[in-house]
């Protein structure tokens, strides 16, 4: 069974199991919809229940397999041990703007997906958004936006009648949209060859260097870190989310060895298998301060 949040788009994650074939060796039945994605409600709530129930899997939205979500990276460390990712798959955006022809001058009505995924473009299109929950009936949606309002919904929930308006097109042209597959296994899964591994870890205490100690047991692993965030924690010492290239399984067995014998606790989030995530997480252009060598 496959299931998502409430707030998850489910033409998008059931897009994504397609793409993965997460709903078994010959994909989705014909003829099925976005509402065979079973919504299991919030986010913790949906991790509460995969972690409780056998055979029950969930499609998320990961941001980036190298720089995750931190609202993901946050609800899994909070939920179940036994929680895993263990796969991912880029889906092309399916959202549109759409309007009942020649009337598209009030508010656009989007859910919190929608939000998420093209509020940059909305913004610059000057577009005025009225955000409602992604679990919002489509003809609630239309009630809302008035008889000269817009929405912003995956391809397949146009309604009778409407088209799409000018700059819709942009919605779609950007890079493709992250999900990731969050199961309850433990211990972790092995894998062969590269994987991108999301990794919790918390120092045992806060002190000048401790962390320091921490990234050198990384480094000598032989761990290029892609991704480190930190974040408090109610137990005591800091937490630090981090995401890493790992090129085989023995050298993340080696460092979870080295980590425990150091009593640095720790845990495996995610187990993406692969090298290459095409397109990359997005990129900044930094300005620096000035007199640096490569400003």
């Amino acid at each position: 069974m496959l299931g998502r949040s409430e707030r998850e788009s489910g033409a998008h994650a059931r897009l994504a199991a397609q793409i993965a074939k997460w709903h078994g060796a010959d994909g989705w039945p014909a003829g099925t919809g976005a509402d065979d994605l079973l919504d299991l409600g919030s986010t913790s709530t949906t991790l509460a229940t995969v972690a409780s129930i056998d055979d029950l899997a969930a499609v998320v939205h990961i941001g980036h397999p190298a720089q995750p979500s931190h609202d993901l990276e946050r609800a899994l460390l909070a939920a179940s041990p036994s929680l895993v990712i263990t796969s991912a798959v880029a889906v092309p955006a399916q959202w549109v703007w759409a309007g009942r022809p020649g009337k598209s001058t009030g508010s656009v009505v989007v859910d919190e997906a929608g939000m998420r995924d093209c509020r940059h473009v909305l913004r610059t299109l000057g577009a005025n958004p009225r955000l409602v929950p992604s679990r919002t009936a489509l003809d609630e949606r239309i009630a809302l936006a008035g008889p000269d309002g817009t929405l912003v919904v995956e391809r397949s929930e146009i309604p009778d009648g409407w088209e799409e308006i000018p700059g819709s097109a942009r919605l779609s042209e950007g890079a493709p949209i992250w999900y990731g597959l969050v199961e309850a296994r433990r211990p972790a899964p092995e894998f062969e060859g590269e994987a991108q591994v999301w990794f919790a870890f918390g120092p045992r205490a806060d002190h000048r260097g401790s962390l320091q100690q921490t990234l050198s047991v990384i480094a000598q692993s032989g761990i290029d870190m892609q991704h480190l965030r930190s974040h408090r924690s109610s137990a005591g010492p800091h937490i630090f989310f981090s995401s890493f290239s790992c090129p085989d399984a023995s050298v993340l067995t080696g460092l979870i060895a080295e980590l425990a014998s150091r009593d640095v606790a720790h845990r495996v989030l995610a187990v993406l298998p692969g090298r290459d995530f095409v397109p990359g997480p997005d990129a900044l252009a930094p300005q620096w301060a000035p007199g640096y060598a490569g400003s």
